[in-house]
């Protein structure tokens, strides 16, 4: 997994940098390295993110952010349309998988943004352009592009099923899943860090504007919605889950297969998928 730290100060994102380096000499459970959701984001499309910590980038910051994230920063979410190629290409050429997300990019941008060489976006449907009929926005250019790897947040709430069924016959093996999660298991009822705030309003995070602050699924949870409600494949749905997040990440050289050298790290579960259990030998 990749915990993922949301849009903050300059100062917050070398924290946790450092936090993370930290954690991952400390233990060795899984932990892959860290995303960095913004703060280079487009404040339209900010959703739950602090206005305040969104911002443009500047080649000084993105600088100083790739050279101490080095080997811990495996994933940045940006929206492309608010950077210059420089920059892009600055991202594209440190070795962290870059994502659109948080974007309004046009058709036409977001299709830009795709030849430079992003290949991942970041939560299919969420915090985007939608298709339209004469502006097919970002969704227009995921669905175009068959290259393009496109997680979605299947919980009921972040889309509907309806819609991730559509987005299924269209990306087919490129459609992957993530939890989004703030918590698990509905435990934790309010959250709060800075101006950040989450509650849990019927079994779903949002903030106090209404919008949504993160999913509250595991991604057993995200298997079982997807086999449930998306009509995928018991199959399909675990290689949703394992092995093509981890090419989506440009890690499937390590993790998410079974193979010699791969970490011994399975999933147990009943046929109705109604228990699902991790065993970690």
């Amino acid at each position: 997994m990749l915990p993922c730290l949301i849009s903050s100060s300059h100062e917050n994102i070398l924290k946790g940098i450092e936090a993370m380096k930290n954690y991952r000499i400390k233990y060795n459970n899984g932990v892959m390295g860290m995303h960095l959701e913004g703060p280079f984001l487009n404040p339209v499309k900010r959703g739950a993110h602090l206005a305040r910590y969104v911002r443009t980038p500047t080649n000084a910051e993105l600088e100083e952010i790739i050279r101490y994230g080095k080997d811990v920063i495996k994933l940045i979410t940006i929206a492309p349309e608010c950077f210059t190629n420089e920059q892009i290409d600055m991202l594209l050429e440190s070795g962290i998988v870059v994502s659109a997300g948080h974007s309004n990019a046009t058709y036409e941008q977001a299709a830009y943004a795709f030849s430079k060489g992003i290949q991942l976006i970041t939560h299919l449907f969420n915090a985007m352009t939608q298709f339209g009929h004469r502006s097919p926005g970002l969704v227009g250019a995921i669905f175009e592009n068959e290259n393009i790897f496109a997680p979605i947040i299947l919980d009921g709430a972040h889309c509907d099923y309806a819609a991730a069924r559509v987005a299924y016959k269209i990306k087919k093996d490129k459609l992957i899943l993530i939890s989004d999660a703030l918590f698990l298991g509905k435990r934790v009822q309010e959250f709060k860090w800075d101006e950040f705030n989450a509650k849990l309003v019927d079994s779903f995070y949002r903030n106090a504007e209404g919008n949504l602050a993160g999913a509250a699924i595991s991604m057993a949870d995200a298997v079982r919605n997807a086999v449930t409600h998306v009509d995928i494949p018991v199959s399909e749905a675990i290689k949703m889950a394992t092995c093509r997040p981890a090419q989506a990440i440009n890690m499937d050289t390590k993790v998410g297969s079974i193979k010699t050298g791969f970490p011994a790290s399975f999933v147990k579960f009943s046929n109705k998928l109604d228990l699902i259990e991790a065993m970690v030998l």
